[in-house]
Protein backbone atom coordinates (compact mmCIF):
# COMPACT_ATOMS: atom_id res chain seq x y z
CA UNK A 1 0.00 0.00 0.00
CA UNK A 2 1.20 3.05 -0.84
CA UNK A 3 0.03 6.68 1.13
CA UNK A 4 0.94 9.82 -0.91
CA UNK A 5 2.69 11.77 1.78
CA UNK A 6 2.22 15.41 2.49
CA UNK A 7 3.42 17.53 -0.09
CA UNK A 8 6.74 19.22 0.32
CA UNK A 9 9.44 22.07 -1.00
CA UNK A 10 11.88 20.27 -3.64
CA UNK A 11 14.26 21.37 -6.10
CA UNK A 12 13.22 20.58 -9.78
CA UNK A 13 14.95 18.51 -11.03
CA UNK A 14 13.89 15.96 -7.79
CA UNK A 15 11.18 15.00 -9.16
CA UNK A 16 12.20 13.59 -12.18
CA UNK A 17 12.96 10.00 -10.24
CA UNK A 18 9.33 9.81 -8.51
CA UNK A 19 5.78 8.48 -10.12
CA UNK A 20 2.75 10.53 -10.60
CA UNK A 21 1.19 8.69 -8.24
CA UNK A 22 4.02 9.41 -5.52
CA UNK A 23 3.10 13.06 -6.03
CA UNK A 24 -0.75 12.88 -6.42
CA UNK A 25 -2.15 15.81 -4.72
CA UNK A 26 -5.70 13.86 -4.12
CA UNK A 27 -6.33 11.78 -1.29
CA UNK A 28 -6.36 8.37 -2.88
CA UNK A 29 -4.34 5.23 -1.56
CA UNK A 30 -2.42 3.00 -4.29
CA UNK A 31 -1.51 -0.50 -4.06
CA UNK A 32 0.81 -2.26 -6.51
CA UNK A 33 2.93 1.08 -7.73
CA UNK A 34 -0.03 2.49 -9.26
CA UNK A 35 -1.80 -0.31 -10.43
CA UNK A 36 -4.99 0.27 -8.07
CA UNK A 37 -6.09 3.09 -7.10
CA UNK A 38 -8.60 3.47 -3.99
CA UNK A 39 -10.29 6.26 -2.22
CA UNK A 40 -8.84 7.35 1.37
CA UNK A 41 -11.36 4.96 3.12
CA UNK A 42 -10.21 2.15 1.61
CA UNK A 43 -10.26 0.01 4.95
CA UNK A 44 -14.04 -0.07 4.56
CA UNK A 45 -13.44 -2.26 1.48
CA UNK A 46 -12.47 -5.21 4.17
CA UNK A 47 -15.54 -4.82 6.24
CA UNK A 48 -17.82 -5.54 2.81
CA UNK A 49 -15.74 -8.39 1.54
CA UNK A 50 -16.57 -9.80 4.93
CA UNK A 51 -19.83 -8.84 4.97
CA UNK A 52 -19.99 -11.36 1.19
CA UNK A 53 -17.52 -13.91 1.84
CA UNK A 54 -18.48 -15.01 5.97
CA UNK A 55 -21.89 -15.23 5.49
CA UNK A 56 -21.46 -17.77 2.09
CA UNK A 57 -18.63 -19.85 4.23
CA UNK A 58 -21.12 -20.38 6.72
CA UNK A 59 -23.79 -21.14 3.94
CA UNK A 60 -21.56 -24.19 2.46
CA UNK A 61 -20.55 -25.21 4.90
CA UNK A 62 -23.99 -26.17 7.16
CA UNK A 63 -25.99 -25.99 4.72
CA UNK A 64 -25.07 -26.67 0.94
CA UNK A 65 -22.69 -29.46 2.28
CA UNK A 66 -25.78 -31.41 3.64
CA UNK A 67 -28.22 -30.41 0.58
CA UNK A 68 -25.87 -32.99 -1.19
CA UNK A 69 -27.05 -36.10 0.10
CA UNK A 70 -30.66 -34.85 -0.67
CA UNK A 71 -30.13 -34.40 -4.24
CA UNK A 72 -29.21 -36.67 -6.62
CA UNK A 73 -26.70 -36.79 -9.02
CA UNK A 74 -24.61 -33.62 -9.14
CA UNK A 75 -27.51 -31.18 -8.51
CA UNK A 76 -26.00 -31.40 -4.57
CA UNK A 77 -22.51 -30.52 -5.64
CA UNK A 78 -23.76 -27.66 -8.06
CA UNK A 79 -25.56 -26.01 -5.14
CA UNK A 80 -21.94 -25.51 -3.59
CA UNK A 81 -21.08 -24.83 -6.69
CA UNK A 82 -23.07 -21.86 -7.78
CA UNK A 83 -22.44 -20.37 -4.72
CA UNK A 84 -18.78 -20.42 -4.64
CA UNK A 85 -18.72 -19.04 -8.53
CA UNK A 86 -21.48 -16.42 -7.67
CA UNK A 87 -19.03 -15.28 -4.45
CA UNK A 88 -16.11 -14.85 -6.27
CA UNK A 89 -17.47 -12.97 -9.30
CA UNK A 90 -19.13 -10.72 -6.87
CA UNK A 91 -16.22 -9.98 -5.11
CA UNK A 92 -14.50 -9.59 -8.76
CA UNK A 93 -16.69 -7.03 -9.62
CA UNK A 94 -15.85 -5.32 -6.25
CA UNK A 95 -12.77 -4.38 -6.81
CA UNK A 96 -13.28 -3.61 -10.38
CA UNK A 97 -15.73 -1.15 -8.41
CA UNK A 98 -13.16 -0.04 -6.17
CA UNK A 99 -9.57 -0.42 -7.36
CA UNK A 100 -9.74 1.92 -10.66
CA UNK A 101 -9.77 4.74 -11.52
CA UNK A 102 -13.71 6.48 -11.45
CA UNK A 103 -13.10 8.85 -14.00
CA UNK A 104 -10.52 11.58 -12.34
CA UNK A 105 -9.80 14.41 -14.75
CA UNK A 106 -6.12 15.68 -14.12
CA UNK A 107 -6.11 18.74 -11.88
CA UNK A 108 -4.44 21.90 -13.83
CA UNK A 109 -0.82 23.05 -12.58
CA UNK A 110 -1.65 26.72 -13.31
CA UNK A 111 -5.62 28.32 -13.27
CA UNK A 112 -6.54 29.20 -16.83
CA UNK A 113 -6.66 32.83 -18.43
CA UNK A 114 -8.92 35.03 -17.05
CA UNK A 115 -11.24 36.11 -20.32
CA UNK A 116 -12.79 39.27 -18.76
CA UNK A 117 -12.86 41.61 -16.01
CA UNK A 118 -14.38 41.46 -12.74
CA UNK A 119 -17.06 44.17 -12.59
CA UNK A 120 -17.69 43.99 -9.14
CA UNK A 121 -14.52 45.86 -8.23
CA UNK A 122 -14.42 49.28 -8.10
CA UNK A 123 -10.47 50.30 -9.05
CA UNK A 124 -9.83 53.63 -7.78
CA UNK A 125 -7.00 56.12 -9.35
CA UNK A 126 -4.22 54.74 -10.76
CA UNK A 127 -5.31 51.22 -9.93
CA UNK A 128 -5.79 48.67 -12.04
CA UNK A 129 -9.18 46.27 -11.84
CA UNK A 130 -8.43 43.02 -10.69
CA UNK A 131 -8.75 40.06 -13.23
CA UNK A 132 -10.94 37.16 -12.03
CA UNK A 133 -11.94 34.08 -13.80
CA UNK A 134 -16.07 33.84 -13.66
CA UNK A 135 -17.43 31.42 -11.49
CA UNK A 136 -20.08 29.63 -13.95
CA UNK A 137 -19.63 29.43 -17.61
CA UNK A 138 -22.25 28.31 -20.38
CA UNK A 139 -21.07 25.48 -23.21
CA UNK A 140 -22.84 24.11 -25.57
CA UNK A 141 -22.74 20.21 -26.16
CA UNK A 142 -25.21 18.76 -28.87
CA UNK A 143 -27.31 22.01 -29.11
CA UNK A 144 -27.85 22.19 -25.36
CA UNK A 145 -26.63 24.40 -23.00
CA UNK A 146 -25.15 23.87 -19.32
CA UNK A 147 -23.73 25.76 -17.11
CA UNK A 148 -20.14 24.77 -15.93
CA UNK A 149 -18.54 25.70 -12.37
CA UNK A 150 -14.83 26.61 -11.58
CA UNK A 151 -12.65 24.15 -9.26
CA UNK A 152 -10.61 26.13 -7.46
CA UNK A 153 -9.07 23.41 -5.54
CA UNK A 154 -8.33 21.29 -9.87
CA UNK A 155 -7.86 24.71 -11.22
CA UNK A 156 -10.45 24.07 -14.45
CA UNK A 157 -13.95 24.48 -15.48
CA UNK A 158 -15.35 20.86 -14.95
CA UNK A 159 -17.04 19.43 -17.75
CA UNK A 160 -21.22 18.68 -17.65
CA UNK A 161 -22.28 16.33 -14.78
CA UNK A 162 -18.08 16.60 -13.51
CA UNK A 163 -18.54 17.33 -9.74
CA UNK A 164 -15.65 17.31 -7.57
CA UNK A 165 -15.50 14.85 -4.31
CA UNK A 166 -14.56 16.50 -1.22
CA UNK A 167 -13.29 13.08 0.04
CA UNK A 168 -10.89 11.66 -2.18
CA UNK A 169 -10.30 15.19 -3.41
CA UNK A 170 -10.62 15.60 -7.28
CA UNK A 171 -12.93 16.14 -10.06
CA UNK A 172 -14.81 12.98 -10.89
CA UNK A 173 -16.72 12.71 -14.35
CA UNK A 174 -20.40 11.60 -14.60
CA UNK A 175 -19.79 11.71 -10.98
CA UNK A 176 -22.92 9.50 -9.23
CA UNK A 177 -21.63 9.42 -5.50
CA UNK A 178 -18.83 8.64 -2.98
CA UNK A 179 -19.48 4.78 -1.42
CA UNK A 180 -18.26 4.08 1.47
CA UNK A 181 -18.72 0.38 1.57
CA UNK A 182 -16.52 0.11 -1.84
CA UNK A 183 -14.50 2.99 -0.53
CA UNK A 184 -14.42 4.68 -4.04
CA UNK A 185 -16.10 7.70 -6.16
CA UNK A 186 -18.69 5.96 -8.57
CA UNK A 187 -18.10 8.06 -11.70
CA UNK A 188 -17.85 7.35 -15.50
CA UNK A 189 -15.54 4.98 -15.61
CA UNK A 190 -16.64 2.26 -13.01
CA UNK A 191 -20.37 3.29 -12.57
CA UNK A 192 -21.42 -0.49 -14.37
CA UNK A 193 -18.92 -2.93 -12.73
CA UNK A 194 -20.99 -0.89 -9.33
CA UNK A 195 -24.43 -1.50 -10.51
CA UNK A 196 -23.36 -5.12 -11.62
CA UNK A 197 -22.04 -5.32 -7.97
CA UNK A 198 -25.02 -4.33 -6.12
CA UNK A 199 -27.30 -6.28 -8.50
CA UNK A 200 -25.12 -9.74 -8.15
CA UNK A 201 -25.47 -8.74 -4.37
CA UNK A 202 -28.97 -8.98 -4.03
CA UNK A 203 -28.82 -12.41 -6.13
CA UNK A 204 -26.40 -13.84 -4.06
CA UNK A 205 -28.84 -13.02 -0.88
CA UNK A 206 -32.23 -14.24 -2.33
CA UNK A 207 -29.74 -17.50 -3.41
CA UNK A 208 -28.75 -18.02 0.04
CA UNK A 209 -32.41 -17.12 1.28
CA UNK A 210 -34.15 -19.67 -0.65
CA UNK A 211 -31.84 -22.91 -0.34
CA UNK A 212 -31.53 -21.93 3.40
CA UNK A 213 -35.59 -22.31 2.76
CA UNK A 214 -35.23 -25.29 1.27
CA UNK A 215 -33.21 -27.13 3.93
CA UNK A 216 -35.37 -26.48 6.52
CA UNK A 217 -38.21 -27.85 3.73
CA UNK A 218 -35.74 -31.01 3.38
CA UNK A 219 -35.72 -31.77 7.18
CA UNK A 220 -39.71 -31.45 7.49
CA UNK A 221 -40.12 -33.91 5.29
CA UNK A 222 -37.18 -36.53 6.47
CA UNK A 223 -38.42 -35.94 10.52
CA UNK A 224 -42.15 -35.13 9.72
CA UNK A 225 -41.74 -32.15 11.98
CA UNK A 226 -43.18 -28.91 12.10
CA UNK A 227 -41.10 -25.53 10.62
CA UNK A 228 -40.24 -24.43 13.97
CA UNK A 229 -38.70 -27.71 15.25
CA UNK A 230 -36.88 -27.99 11.75
CA UNK A 231 -35.53 -24.35 12.34
CA UNK A 232 -34.19 -25.56 15.63
CA UNK A 233 -32.54 -28.26 14.34
CA UNK A 234 -30.38 -25.83 11.66
CA UNK A 235 -29.49 -22.41 13.21
CA UNK A 236 -27.05 -21.37 10.84
CA UNK A 237 -30.17 -22.00 8.36
CA UNK A 238 -32.41 -18.92 10.88
CA UNK A 239 -29.21 -16.69 11.01
CA UNK A 240 -28.60 -17.05 7.07
CA UNK A 241 -32.54 -16.45 6.93
CA UNK A 242 -32.46 -13.00 8.95
CA UNK A 243 -28.74 -11.73 7.58
CA UNK A 244 -29.98 -12.18 4.11
CA UNK A 245 -33.69 -10.71 4.58
CA UNK A 246 -32.16 -7.41 6.20
CA UNK A 247 -29.48 -7.27 3.25
CA UNK A 248 -32.07 -7.71 0.45
CA UNK A 249 -33.20 -4.55 1.71
CA UNK A 250 -30.40 -2.65 1.46
CA UNK A 251 -28.96 -3.93 -1.98
CA UNK A 252 -32.38 -5.06 -3.75
CA UNK A 253 -33.69 -1.18 -2.77
CA UNK A 254 -30.28 0.23 -3.98
CA UNK A 255 -31.09 -2.19 -7.02
CA UNK A 256 -34.06 -0.78 -7.95
CA UNK A 257 -33.38 2.87 -7.31
CA UNK A 258 -30.81 2.22 -9.38
CA UNK A 259 -32.56 1.18 -12.37
CA UNK A 260 -34.37 3.92 -12.43
CA UNK A 261 -31.33 6.35 -11.91
CA UNK A 262 -30.03 4.36 -15.42
CA UNK A 263 -33.83 4.25 -16.96
CA UNK A 264 -33.62 8.07 -16.82
CA UNK A 265 -30.15 8.86 -17.06
CA UNK A 266 -29.36 10.54 -13.98
CA UNK A 267 -27.06 10.37 -11.36
CA UNK A 268 -27.41 10.18 -7.33
CA UNK A 269 -26.10 13.53 -7.67
CA UNK A 270 -28.17 15.24 -10.08
CA UNK A 271 -31.52 13.75 -8.14
CA UNK A 272 -30.95 14.88 -5.43
CA UNK A 273 -29.58 18.21 -6.33
CA UNK A 274 -31.86 19.34 -9.56
CA UNK A 275 -34.51 17.36 -9.20
CA UNK A 276 -34.98 16.61 -13.16
CA UNK A 277 -38.38 15.01 -12.78
CA UNK A 278 -39.98 18.53 -12.09
CA UNK A 279 -38.35 19.66 -15.10
CA UNK A 280 -36.83 18.47 -18.64
CA UNK A 281 -33.42 16.44 -18.07
CA UNK A 282 -31.30 17.16 -20.94
CA UNK A 283 -29.34 13.63 -20.51
CA UNK A 284 -32.43 11.35 -21.47
CA UNK A 285 -32.65 9.19 -24.78
CA UNK A 286 -35.18 7.39 -24.18
CA UNK A 287 -35.00 4.33 -21.58
CA UNK A 288 -33.44 1.15 -24.67
CA UNK A 289 -30.61 4.24 -25.13
CA UNK A 290 -30.06 4.98 -21.52
CA UNK A 291 -29.41 1.16 -21.10
CA UNK A 292 -27.43 0.94 -24.02
CA UNK A 293 -25.56 4.06 -23.12
CA UNK A 294 -24.43 2.50 -19.79
CA UNK A 295 -23.99 -1.46 -20.32
CA UNK A 296 -23.20 -1.74 -23.96
CA UNK A 297 -21.16 2.07 -24.38
CA UNK A 298 -17.18 1.72 -24.41
CA UNK A 299 -15.63 2.77 -21.43
CA UNK A 300 -13.21 5.73 -22.22
CA UNK A 301 -9.97 5.21 -20.94
CA UNK A 302 -8.48 6.99 -18.15
CA UNK A 303 -7.27 10.68 -17.95
CA UNK A 304 -4.37 9.50 -15.86
CA UNK A 305 -1.31 7.58 -16.17
CA UNK A 306 -0.45 6.98 -12.60
CA UNK A 307 2.66 4.97 -13.33
CA UNK A 308 4.11 7.63 -15.72
CA UNK A 309 7.18 9.39 -14.73
CA UNK A 310 6.64 12.93 -13.48
CA UNK A 311 7.09 15.71 -15.65
CA UNK A 312 8.91 19.14 -14.84
CA UNK A 313 5.71 21.51 -14.47
CA UNK A 314 6.34 24.45 -17.24
CA UNK A 315 6.99 28.12 -14.86
CA UNK A 316 4.14 30.57 -15.09
CA UNK A 317 3.73 32.41 -17.88
CA UNK A 318 4.36 36.22 -17.43
CA UNK A 319 0.67 38.29 -16.97
CA UNK A 320 0.48 41.91 -18.65
CA UNK A 321 -2.54 42.55 -15.91
CA UNK A 322 -2.09 43.27 -11.67
CA UNK A 323 -5.02 43.04 -9.25
CA UNK A 324 -6.09 39.73 -9.15
CA UNK A 325 -3.19 37.80 -10.84
CA UNK A 326 0.48 39.02 -9.93
CA UNK A 327 3.50 39.16 -12.42
CA UNK A 328 7.01 37.98 -12.30
CA UNK A 329 7.78 41.77 -11.56
CA UNK A 330 5.42 42.58 -9.17
CA UNK A 331 6.85 44.08 -5.82
CA UNK A 332 9.99 44.63 -7.05
CA UNK A 333 11.31 48.62 -7.60
CA UNK A 334 11.71 48.71 -11.72
CA UNK A 335 12.46 52.33 -11.91
CA UNK A 336 12.34 56.09 -10.67
CA UNK A 337 8.93 56.60 -12.19
CA UNK A 338 6.56 54.00 -10.87
CA UNK A 339 8.57 54.19 -7.09
CA UNK A 340 6.99 58.05 -7.51
CA UNK A 341 10.46 60.08 -7.66
CA UNK A 342 11.46 62.60 -10.24
CA UNK A 343 14.00 62.66 -12.05
CA UNK A 344 17.51 64.43 -10.18
CA UNK A 345 18.07 67.63 -11.98
CA UNK A 346 14.08 68.12 -12.95
CA UNK A 347 13.85 67.82 -9.33
CA UNK A 348 16.45 70.51 -8.92
CA UNK A 349 14.38 73.25 -11.12
CA UNK A 350 12.58 75.35 -8.22
CA UNK A 351 15.85 74.64 -5.67
CA UNK A 352 18.02 76.18 -8.44
CA UNK A 353 15.83 79.12 -8.98
CA UNK A 354 15.87 79.85 -5.23
CA UNK A 355 19.21 80.37 -5.14
CA UNK A 356 19.17 83.65 -7.22
CA UNK A 357 18.79 86.29 -4.70
CA UNK A 358 21.83 84.36 -2.56
CA UNK A 359 19.97 82.40 -0.52
CA UNK A 360 19.87 78.37 0.40
CA UNK A 361 17.80 76.56 2.25
CA UNK A 362 18.47 73.19 3.79
CA UNK A 363 18.68 71.24 0.72
CA UNK A 364 22.20 69.21 0.23
CA UNK A 365 22.45 70.16 -3.40
CA UNK A 366 24.94 71.75 -6.14
CA UNK A 367 23.81 74.56 -7.13
CA UNK A 368 24.17 75.84 -10.58
CA UNK A 369 23.61 79.32 -12.05
CA UNK A 370 21.72 79.20 -15.17
CA UNK A 371 24.00 78.61 -18.55
CA UNK A 372 27.29 77.69 -16.84
CA UNK A 373 26.92 74.40 -17.86
CA UNK A 374 27.42 75.57 -21.13
CA UNK A 375 30.45 76.58 -20.52
CA UNK A 376 31.63 72.95 -18.77
CA UNK A 377 33.38 70.70 -21.09
CA UNK A 378 31.44 67.97 -22.58
CA UNK A 379 33.44 65.34 -20.20
CA UNK A 380 32.97 66.93 -17.16
CA UNK A 381 28.91 67.89 -18.01
CA UNK A 382 28.78 63.72 -18.94
CA UNK A 383 30.52 63.39 -15.70
CA UNK A 384 28.05 65.64 -13.26
CA UNK A 385 24.82 64.29 -15.34
CA UNK A 386 26.17 60.59 -14.23
CA UNK A 387 26.26 61.55 -10.65
CA UNK A 388 23.26 63.11 -10.90
CA UNK A 389 21.50 59.58 -12.30
CA UNK A 390 23.77 57.34 -9.55
CA UNK A 391 21.33 55.19 -8.00
CA UNK A 392 20.31 55.39 -4.43
CA UNK A 393 22.00 59.42 -4.78
CA UNK A 394 18.19 61.21 -4.48
CA UNK A 395 18.97 64.52 -4.03
CA UNK A 396 17.14 64.95 -1.28
CA UNK A 397 16.91 61.03 0.00
CA UNK A 398 18.86 58.42 -0.04
CA UNK A 399 17.14 54.93 -1.31
CA UNK A 400 16.64 54.58 2.38
CA UNK A 401 14.76 57.22 2.73
CA UNK A 402 16.87 59.35 5.26
CA UNK A 403 18.18 61.86 4.13
CA UNK A 404 21.79 62.09 3.11
CA UNK A 405 24.67 64.01 4.81
CA UNK A 406 27.05 64.30 2.04
CA UNK A 407 27.76 64.02 -1.62
CA UNK A 408 30.24 61.81 -3.24
CA UNK A 409 31.64 63.99 -6.07
CA UNK A 410 33.95 62.61 -9.12
CA UNK A 411 37.64 64.78 -9.24
CA UNK A 412 36.48 66.78 -12.13
CA UNK A 413 33.84 68.09 -10.04
CA UNK A 414 36.10 68.79 -7.18
CA UNK A 415 37.84 70.90 -9.69
CA UNK A 416 35.22 72.52 -11.08
CA UNK A 417 34.22 73.97 -7.78
CA UNK A 418 38.02 75.01 -7.28
CA UNK A 419 38.09 76.68 -10.41
CA UNK A 420 34.48 78.83 -9.70
CA UNK A 421 35.73 79.76 -6.29
CA UNK A 422 39.07 81.36 -7.57
CA UNK A 423 37.45 83.37 -10.27
CA UNK A 424 34.89 84.79 -7.33
CA UNK A 425 38.10 85.52 -4.47
CA UNK A 426 39.61 87.46 -7.90
CA UNK A 427 36.62 89.22 -8.90
CA UNK A 428 36.30 90.11 -5.16
CA UNK A 429 32.79 88.71 -5.66
CA UNK A 430 30.72 87.83 -1.72
CA UNK A 431 30.53 84.05 -1.74
CA UNK A 432 26.90 84.65 -1.16
CA UNK A 433 26.79 85.72 -4.76
CA UNK A 434 28.84 82.61 -6.41
CA UNK A 435 28.08 80.74 -8.97
CA UNK A 436 28.81 77.48 -7.52
CA UNK A 437 27.62 77.02 -3.66
CA UNK A 438 28.91 73.82 -1.91
CA UNK A 439 27.07 72.59 1.28
CA UNK A 440 27.91 69.36 3.41
CA UNK A 441 25.81 69.57 6.19
CA UNK A 442 25.78 66.36 8.64
CA UNK A 443 22.73 64.24 9.49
Amino acid sequence: MYVVPPPQRSDSGSNGDLRVYQTWKGSNIFFLQGRFVFGPDVRSLALTICLIAVPVTIFCIFVARKLIDDFSDSWGVSIVAVAVVFTIYDLILLLLTSGRDPGIIPRNAHPPEPEALDGNMDAGAGQTPQLRLPRIKEVELNGITFKVKYCDTCMLYRPPRCSHCSICNNCVERFDHHCPWVGQCIGMRNYRFFFMFVFSTTLLCIYVFAFCWVYIRKIMESEHTTTWKAMLKTPASIVLIIYTFISMWFVGGLTVFHLYLISTNQTTYENFRYRYDRRSNPHNKGVVNNFKETFFSTIPPSKNDFRAMVQREPPLPPRSVAGGFMSPNMGKANDEIEMGRKAVWADMGPAMSDHGDGKHGNNERLHVKDGELGELSPDIRTTVDEQSDRPGMHPRRSSWGRKSGSWDMSPEVMALAARVGEQNQNGGGSSSGSGLVTENRPT
